[in-house]
């Protein structure tokens, strides 16, 4: 049976030396032309610096210290493609939302990955985004807002947004839109079909905005051509979401905030028994004063999860497939509220205070064992409950006009509670007899963060900067308590794991003079405790918490590493080419990482290896001309090294270089027609590899062409 599953990253050998021919073609990279309907303001816009829509309290001067990268959200792309093009920001697999597993696609930065759990914090308007049972993130669900930009912060210690920047923290933030309503579609390769809503209006002083999308598919084979067989079939997806925002002032400082959202998610992996199923709806309330000497910012949200998803062991000869696991329903909810204040101290000094708190709850039915009439054979409940609660004081400094100096700290309590995990015999010879009956211990626990850092002007064009950080995160509902499959490979929880903890440091320049400006980062992180499937042994045999593993396949458990080390260096350009032609731009990235495990114990076969999923090179570039009606056109690349599936380095996923590219005509001031294509050379792009060397693909080349409609 082939095993499709926990695979990791391989050494590089000859493939590293196409690194430089790969980078040598970078005047493309990776961020599309804005959509139309997408108004510029303020200042030049055409450099593709997002200008940041204030939806909480004002940047903070201390901000300045800490590597930092504003995009635009304004593509027709789906969001989590848009924020790929941000060097060293990955998911655990290469694949997208509409082929990939919902539950492998964590984020994560800096090469500190290895994990499908989510190790850079994912806000929205302040509301942290991680699934409450898993920490991926259900990307299909921000196609539907009306958003404006995304602030990537690399490095780990948020500071005031609490636990879980691991790696850094992603920002999104929603879109003043005034009164308009908006209407594109597209029709693309394989019967695809995009098609989006958006309605404005401006009521009284209030901002109202709903959003919706609709997102559908036939899907493309993920193996690749050679090694199919008669189980392969395409991999179809159905995708909508709705959202509406409300915003208005109570008094003349002091603003309301309401959203809700909701999205639905189905997918398959490209042949029977791979089905899966994924909902949610969140809301939020947000009070925010930016007016007054007292500013203050008070958030209170729900997150309302469920997933379903079945998984089918594929025969050798891909002639043959069978359920072999199925979990049926995995309800989730996480409740949480923040607060801030930042009081009035002195011109060129600024003190924030503020604590938050999170409660997540889920658990996890499934059935497993099936017998050859797809009857399970045993069902198994596992869940349990976690809660953070801590806070921060942060305090931020213009030394002099040239310095700015910036540190604070944060200390969080967290617990772990109600952990169970029960299985059941389904069918004879004992039906409804109690198999396992495991009720685990509560355990809680402290954590003191922080981080500090500088920034000084050594010219009017060239700043220096450096932080160190302290960060820590959670293990997820799912790390502790779920064991899964992946084909025939079973990996096993592990409900006493610890919490994850990062020590990093950075040193970095900026430099802007006229029309280039350029950012150089050079970082150093120890993830400390990094929760990692750990391959333990090979089947066949009867392994604890997973029961029979069969001939061939593997055994792993989740486990805490001794450490992940990771260093490199990110490097961000931009060149303002409004000389030769107004609009035009070029923005190029480049992100290297050395990342290595440091294991012992169990984990000791795997030290000094490289994580799971973790390439050495990550480069980019956008070159893109757009005129004020709309019409333009750009041109982009993509470059990701090659990279180990597994944790012990056997399985390797080359590297790939892909191109996008888009045009776009303003017919008039209400109706744009538009072409883009993803993956213009149909590269291979390789999301995984199994023990049997089946090789699974990520989206191939895709045509579209659509139009897009507004009423002001």
């Amino acid at each position: 049976m082939q095993r499709t599953g926990g695979l990791s990253e391989g050494g590089s050998g000859s493939r590293e030396a196409s690194v430089r021919k790969y980078i040598c073609a970078l005047p493309l990279l990776a961020m599309n032309v804005p959509a139309w309907a997408q108004e510029q303001t303020g200042n030049d816009d055409n450099d593709q610096s997002a200008q940041i829509i204030v939806t909480g309290l004002p940047v903070s001067l201390g901000d300045k210290a800490y590597s930092a990268t504003d995009i635009s959200i304004d593509s027709p792309q789906p969001v989590e493609n848009i924020l790929r093009n941000v060097p060293g920001l990955q998911q655990f697999r290469r694949s997208d939302a509409r082929s990939a597993n919902p539950t492998s696609q964590g984020v994560t930065l800096r090469g500190l990955g290895g994990n499908a759990s989510s190790r850079a914090l994912l806000i929205l308007d302040g509301v942290p985004q991680a699934d409450p049972f898993g920490g991926w993130v259900a990307w299909p669900g921000y196609d539907a807002l009306a958003l404006k930009s995304a602030r990537i912060t690399r490095g780990g210690g948020s500071g005031a947004e609490g636990q879980g920047a691991i790696s850094g923290t992603i920002e999104l933030f929603s879109d003043n839109v005034g009164d308009r309503i908006e209407l594109g579609a597209a029709y693309g390769s394989r019967n695809s079909v995009d098609a989006d809503l958006l309605f404005g209006r401006e009521l009284g002083q209030g901002q109202l905005t709903i959003s919706a999308n609709y997102a559908r598919g036939d899907g493309f084979i993920p193996i690749i051509e050679g090694q199919r067989g008669s189980v392969d079939r395409p991999a179809e997806y159905e995708q909508a979401g709705l959202a509406v925002r409300f915003v208005a002032p109570l008094t003349d400082s002091t603003e309301l905030q309401a959203n809700v959202r909701a999205f639905i998610d189905d997918r398959e992996r490209g042949f029977a028994f791979s089905e899966n199923h994924n909902d949610g709806a969140d809301a939020s309330i947000r009070l925010v004063n930016r007016a007054s000497d007292w500013q203050w910012s008070a958030l209170t949200y729900v997150q309302i999860r469920n997933f379903d998803v079945s998984f089918g062991g594929v025969a050798d000869d891909r002639n043959a497939v069978s359920r072999v696991f199925e979990q049926y329903n995995v309800p989730s909810t996480g409740l949480g509220a923040r607060f801030e204040v930042r009081p009035p101290v002195g011109d060129d000094i600024e003190l924030r205070l503020g604590g938050d708190w999170r409660r997540t709850e889920g658990e996890t039915k499934e059935n497993f064992f099936f017998a050859d009439n797809d009857t399970p054979r045993r069902s198994r409940r596992a869940g349990g409950s976690t809660a953070t609660y801590g806070g921060f004081v942060e305090a931020s400094m213009q030394a002099s006009d040239a310095l700015v100096l910036t540190g604070g700290g944060r200390i969080d309590f967290w617990s772990i509670d109600s952990g169970f995990r029960k299985e059941i015999e389904l069918i004879n010879p004992f039906p409804g007899s109690v198999r396992t009956d495991e009720k685990f211990t509560n355990r809680s626990g402290s954590e003191f963060t922080g981080r500090g850092g500088f920034a000084y002007d050594a010219t009017d064009a060239l700043t220096f900067r450096g932080a160190a950080y302290l960060g820590w995160r959670l293990p997820t509902l799912n790390e502790l308590f779920r064991p899964f499959r992946v084909g025939d490979d079973a990996t096993a929880a592990n409900e006493l794991l610890e919490p994850e903890r990062v020590k990093g440091a950075e040193l970095g320049l900026d430099w802007s003079s006229g029309s280039v400006t350029l950012g150089v980062t050079a970082f150093y992180n120890q993830l400390d405790n990094a929760i990692a499937n750990v391959t333990l042994a090979n089947g066949p045999g009867v392994f604890p918490g997973v029961g029979f593993v069969a001939a061939g396949a593997s055994y792993s458990q989740r486990q805490n590493l001794e450490a992940i080390q990771s260093k490199g260096i990110e490097i961000d350009a931009l060149f303002d080419l409004a000389e030769l032609a107004e609009g035009l731009t070029f923005r190029a990235g480049y992100s290297f990482v050395d990342a290595k495990v440091d294991g012992s114990g169990d984990a000791a076969p795997i030290d000094g290896l490289r994580p799971a999923q973790v390439p050495r090179h990550n480069a980019s570039g956008t070159i893109r001309w757009e005129t004020e009606d709309g019409t333009g056109a750009s041109l982009s690349a993509r470059y990701i090294g090659q990279q180990f599936e597994d944790d012990v380095n056997i399985l390797s996923l080359a590297d790939a270089f892909t191109i996008d590219g888009r045009m776009a005509l303003a017919v008039n001031d209400r109706l744009l027609v538009e072409t883009r294509v993803e993956n213009l050379l149909d590269a291979r792009v390789e999301a995984a590899v199994s023990s049997n060397g089946i090789i699974e693909r990520a989206f191939p080349r895709t045509f579209w062409i659509g139009l897009r409609a507004k009423i002001e």
